[in-house]
């Protein structure tokens, strides 16, 4: 591999610059508490999914093939439009007495529920992105040497990208963590909604555009 270290400062650049992902992990922690980490493990497993995908040479084919390309653009910009007024509409807020008044058996249940949706829309969100896809052949090859092993160090590039994501976004969680008591108010808690949904149908719009 070329100029390594450019390549981890580019690559924690990339993952720090507010974009979707960070508007997921924003609204899934600041509603659900540390359960927002499944929505990493979601985006890690989506991240997995297209270094997989450049290996077997088959995002190659996706960027040059103009059909499979836009049905990825727009399946993707309809999830997060899909998102976003999802978030948008909600009425419900999530409260600690709420979650208090619960029987055991029905706080398992949504726990496994939260934990669900987050990891998959983590997943989704990644997989059904384009810009995604450009990453992996733009700007990865840029730092392989020709003369090595191509398949191996795409690997080790994407297992790279991937663990750095992970480690920013997990210091995100924990910080947004802690200011959940700040939104504590269903004023507050309906305003930030509102905010993420808006701000995912922007991103979907941006996608098609």
């Amino acid at each position: 591999m070329d100029n390594l270290l450019a390549y981890i400062i580019m690559a924690l650049m990339m993952s720090m610059l507010p974009g979707t992902d960070t508007v997921l992990i924003m609204k899934n922690t600041l509603n659900y508490g540390a359960k927002g980490r499944y929505t990493i493990l979601g985006m890690a497993t989506g991240l997995t999914f297209w270094t997989i995908t450049a290996v077997l040479g088959l995002s190659v084919v996706i960027t040059q093939s103009v059909f499979l390309f836009n049905i990825i653009k727009y399946l993707g910009a309809a999830y997060l439009f899909y998102l976003g007024v999802r978030a948008f509409l909600t009425k419900s807020t999530l409260s600690l007495e709420a979650v208090q008044a619960d029987s055991p058996r029905s706080i398992v249940q949504s726990s496994y529920r939260h934990y669900k949706e987050s990891y998959l829309q983590g997943a989704i969100s990644n997989i059904l992105n384009p810009k995604t896809v450009l990453v992996y052949i733009t700007f990865m090859p840029q730092f392989i040497d020709l003369n090595g092993n191509t398949n191996h160090q795409l690997i080790e590039l994407g297992l790279i990208l991937t663990l750095i994501a992970v480690g920013w976004f997990l210091i995100l969680v924990y910080l947004l963590d802690h200011v959940r008591k700040w939104l504590k108010k269903p004023k507050s808690q309906k305003a930030f909604q509102k905010s993420t949904g808006v701000m995912l149908i922007g991103f979907g719009v941006k996608t098609v555009i």
